[in-house]
């Protein structure tokens, strides 16, 4: 049977004269970190002090003794490395094993017999990067770094959210494997199900050693505990095994059912040589599947061209977020970390993560516990905002790579959908890309050719999209909203966020809006700065292009911009982040079925950093949290301005399975919280449906009026409609009383706030980690009327007085 030897102990890392202790997996800045040798990256302005980190090349070795790779009883020994960053050579006893150019790829060497000194020496990626533009010419990129010409990373470079922190080291796992006869190469399960029997059709690649060519094997693969089993004779190095599982329990994105996962084990056996032998086992492999079919529905109709996709012939609506490297160091990600990551995307009413294409291929332990939580995953290729050479060396590491990890990664239901790249086909067209390549490549070969061939060869149950966005073909812009997928980012870049709702794009794959991190995390991070918006560490730790000045534009045009009080800002900017995706996400789920689906640029970040997150570096939650748990619900109620002479229309959006029974409350206030007409209505919305209708004419609040709105309440949800700007708004003083309750005794940190409103209170908002860096507060932005109380309950507190709980608590005041 194979034999696996961890290689994870007994590195080093050198470089000059030095020599340190590295952890494996790992990367160099986390070995110099723990060592002493290099300051925090992430604190206060020192990232660029370690900029030459990623200048120059490292060496990691170890022993490697004989008798690891001359195991008795065993023919083969291969050395396989799980990822390695970047550009390496690998040598034992001074003789090259191999040489690597792609982080994004596994390898695997024989070593057989060979023992001594093993290093792996990584080049810098600007060199290789270097000496790739030489051989392909230079191509056009959004970043002045040159990401595109080496399978890295990319936003180890920088991005507008992440450092410039160039990585090197063995990142992955390594390991010894040691064989004999033939080993299972590659499993390739294709899962589909059809009138409730589920299908496994597995087709298997097998490698023999020399003395194993000409034996006979055989293969054998199970489904859960007996319900399926099939076996089947190696014909050379490939071998097709096919069951059948009656009654297959259908695997759902979460909200639309369970996720059963079924184990699916296969092994490799030696025929026996001679009557009542056994059979010898080889290798196995083992998996969970999931049965579930997974389309996307492209057709055109009288609104343009859709782009809806269909679990098991249910229309899902998506609700989805995107997802970066959840640490500018990966290799520090552990399962854990994922797994509480994940949670928390799923606890916010989450039902599908887009992986970005300036990432990396997740760990199989994210994909586990997607599988697990019924998130559906839209993996893109990794190709992002740049021009790829399709030349040499680069197009035969990107058919490898993508080879690789579409095997890799097919096994996993959660999985719906591959993407071939981020923002490129709409560069070619819009950014001045076309002109300055003057006929060269620009990696359209690998995105309408190479890669939806992989796709369709390797793991034809799931489909395959060019690029986000993209409209479906040439014959409409890269970025219609009519057509396909569409990324809306000229509202944060230049507008108003009111100015979402000029459009219902068929389906909005990237749209967000900016702000800082908590106030705990930024005191983490820039320790000993006095905040300001403006100050050192705040500009350090703000990457996006002008995006100060955005920040304050968009809280201009609904607050006066508070100066010199960084708290207000801190505060105003966290309340227009939260208002502008939910603007956004509510105008556009309003119109299902026209509008498929939201994914909001993004649900975490991989350091501190004001940016697009709704969780920070340090994992605090944001009010943009809280709201997307909020305009993600299965029930959403909003209000919105109509079309034309419409006025003012309520839509009552129902995702969920069951009919919704909603009696609804209009009610048109004075600011004061005078009632000046209240309306019931009795709706029935259809299961996964939306209910609009126009608001009765005498509930609207005049056009421009600045001393009345509109509030509409079912049950426990609330939409509130103001005429006009906030800024322009007769909000009275707030006026409300607060008291703090321990349920579960004094001193343990955990703390009910009650407040009770005595005026329109608007946004009100604890920021809890001023109670303390671990505190967290189960509620986010909320607005309450005259009389009407709130019980916010607060865990992980160290400060719970009354005193102290006030100032943490905010809310919208009078201009």
């Amino acid at each position: 049977m194979k034999e696996v030897l961890p290689l994870t102990e007994g590195w080093s890392l050198s470089y000059s004269d030095n020599l340190l202790h590295a952890q494996v997996p790992g990367c160099v800045h986390t070995d110099l970190l723990a060592a002493g040798l290099i300051p925090d990256p992430f604190l206060g302005v020192n990232e660029p002090a370690v900029a030459w980190v990623g200048q120059r090349a490292w060496t990691y070795a170890r022993d490697l003794p004989g008798s690891d790779t001359a195991g008795e009883g065993h023919e083969r020994t291969d050395l396989v490395f799980d990822g390695l960053d970047t550009a390496a050579t690998i040598t034992l006893d001074g003789r090259e094993v191999g040489r690597t150019r792609n982080m994004h790829r596994r390898y695997r060497f024989d070593v057989t017999g060979r023992h001594g000194r093993l290093e792996v020496d990584f080049a810098s990626a600007y060199d290789e990067a270097a000496s790739v533009r030489a051989l392909t010419g230079e191509r056009p990129n959004v970043y002045p770094e040159p990401f595109q010409y080496i399978r890295k990373m990319a936003s180890s470079f920088g991005w507008d959210w992440g450092p410039t922190l160039v990585t090197a080291g063995i990142w992955r796992p390594v390991r010894l494997e040691r064989w004999s006869t033939a080993r299972l190469a590659d499993v390739r399960p294709l899962v589909t199900v059809e009138g409730g029997t589920g299908r496994v059709e597995i087709r298997v690649e097998i490698e023999r050693t020399a003395q194993g060519t000409a034996r006979p094997l055989t293969v054998r693969a199970t489904v859960g505990d007996g319900l399926a089993e099939a076996r089947g004779v190696v014909e050379g190095t490939h071998a097709v095994l096919t069951m059948e599982v009656p009654d297959a329990a259908l695997w759902w994105p979460r909200g639309y059912g369970d996720q059963p996962l079924y184990d699916l084990e296969l092994e490799l056996t030696e025929e026996a040589a001679g009557p009542g032998a056994e059979e010898r086992p080889l290798d196995s492999w083992h998996r969970r599947i999931g049965f579930r079919t997974v389309e996307l529905d492209r057709s055109a109709d009288e609104h343009g061209t859709g782009f809806t996709l269909v679990v098991n012939g249910e229309r899902i609506l998506a609700r989805g977020v995107n997802w970066i490297p959840d640490d500018v160091f990966p290799s520090r990600i552990t399962p854990e970390r994922y797994r509480t990551r994940l949670r928390q995307t799923a606890d916010a009413g989450v039902d599908l993560v887009r992986i970005w294409g300036g990432g990396i291929y997740e760990d199989d332990a994210f994909y586990d516990a997607c599988d697990e939580m019924g998130l559906m995953v839209w993996q893109d290729f990794l190709f992002a905002c740049a021009a790829y050479p399709e030349e040499q060396p680069l197009r035969g590491e990107v058919e490898a790579e993508a080879r690789d990890n579409v095997v890799r990664l097919m096994p996993h239901p959660s999985l719906v959908l591959w993407n071939g790249n981020n923002e490129n086909l709409w560069g070619f067209r819009d950014w001045d890309w076309e002109p300055e390549l003057r006929g060269d490549s620009w990696g359209g070969g690998y995105y309408l050719d190479l890669l939806p061939r992989i796709v369709a060869e390797l793991d034809p149950t799931r489909p395959y999209t060019a690029g986000s966005p993209w409209s479906g073909s040439w014959d409409h812009h890269p970025n219609d909203p009519a057509h396909g997928t569409y990324h809306s980012w000229e509202v944060w870049n230049r507008r108003d966020y009111a100015e979402y709702r000029d459009s219902v794009p068929r389906f909005v794959s990237e749209f967000g809006w900016q702000a800082p991190p908590a106030l705990a995390t930024l005191r983490r991070a820039l320790p000993g700065e006095r905040l300001a918006p403006d100050s050192p560490g705040m500009l350090h730790h703000q990457k996006a292009e002008d995006g100060n000045g955005k920040l304050n534009r968009g809280v201009a045009r609904h607050f006066d911009l508070p100066e010199g009080d960084f708290d207000r800002w801190h505060y105003l900017t966290q309340v227009v982040q939260a208002r502008a995706i939910a603007t956004g996400i509510e105008h556009w789920r309003s119109h299902w079925p026209v509008c498929a689906g939201t994914i909001v640029w993004q649900i975490n970040d991989c350091w501190p950093v004001s940016s697009w997150s709704a969780i920070d570096g340090d994992g605090r939650l944001k009010p943009l949290y809280h709201e997307l748990r909020r305009v993600y619900a299965d029930r959403l109620l909003t209000l919105q301005p109509g079309d034309g002479d419409d006025g003012l229309v309520l839509a009552a959006v129902n995702q969920s399975a069951e009919p919704w029974q909603a009696r609804i409350t209009l009610r048109r206030l004075r600011a004061d919280g005078t009632e000046v007409a209240e309306h019931v209505l009795d709706v029935t919305v259809a299961a996964r449906a939306v209910h609009r209708r126009t608001v009765p004419q005498d509930l609207a609040p005049a056009q421009g009026s600045t001393k009345e709105l509109l509030v509409a309440d079912s049950e426990d949800l609330r939409s509130v409609h103001l005429p006009v700007t906030d800024r322009e708004f007769a909000y009275p003083v707030p006026h409300y009383d607060v008291a703090v309750e321990s349920p579960m005794g004094a001193g343990t940190g955990n703390v009910e706030v009650v407040v009770t409103a005595h005026t329109l209170v608007r946004d009100l908002l604890l920021q809890a980690d001023r109670l303390g860096p671990d505190a967290v507060c189960d509620t986010g932005l909320r607005t309450l009327l005259p009389g009407e109380q709130l019980r916010l309950r607060v865990t992980g507190a160290t400060d719970t007085g009354a005193n102290a709980v006030r100032a943490a608590l905010f809310c919208v005041e009078p201009a």
